[in-house]
C-alpha cells in the first residue's frame, strides 16, 4: 500500500464508523419520535445534525481516498452511499479496508 493511501485509509475508517454510529442513533431517534411517538428531550434535535455534519465529512474523506487509491467511479459511489443505510458503512469499511490493504482497486 503506498504512503499516500495509508493516512486516507484510516480517516476514512475513523469516519464509516463514525457515521455508522449515528446514523444508528438518528435510526433510534426517529423510530422512538414518529412510530412510538414518544416525547424527545430537547437535545434529541442535535441528532439529525450531527449526523448530517458527520456525513459531509465521511463524504469528503472518503472522496480523498477514492481519488488516492484509484477506485472506479461505480464503486466509490456505492461506498459513499453506504453511509445512509444502517449498519451498510461498518459492512463497507471492512470490505474497502481488505481490499485496500491488499492493494486491490475498488
Amino acid at each position: 500500500m503506498p504512503n499516500r493511501i495509508g493516512p486516507a485509509l484510516t480517516r476514512y475508517r475513523v469516519l464509516a464508523i463514525t457515521t455508522g454510529i449515528w446514523l444508528l442513533v438518528l435510526t433510534v431517534e426517529m423510530i422512538a419520535k414518529y412510530i412510538l411517538e414518544l416525547d424527545m428531550p430537547g437535545w434529541a434535535a442535535i441528532i439529525p445534525v450531527v449526523h448530517g455534519w458527520v456525513y459531509f465529512v465521511f463524504l469528503l474523506v472518503t472522496l480523498d481516498l477514492a481519488v488516492k487509491a484509484r477506485w472506479r467511479p461505480l464503486p466509490t459511489l456505492g461506498v459513499l452511499l453506504a453511509g445512509t443505510i444502517p449498519f451498510l458503512s461498518f459492512i463497507v469499511e471492512h470490505k474497502v479496508t481488505r481490499k485496500t490493504r491488499a492493494g486491490q482497486r475498488l
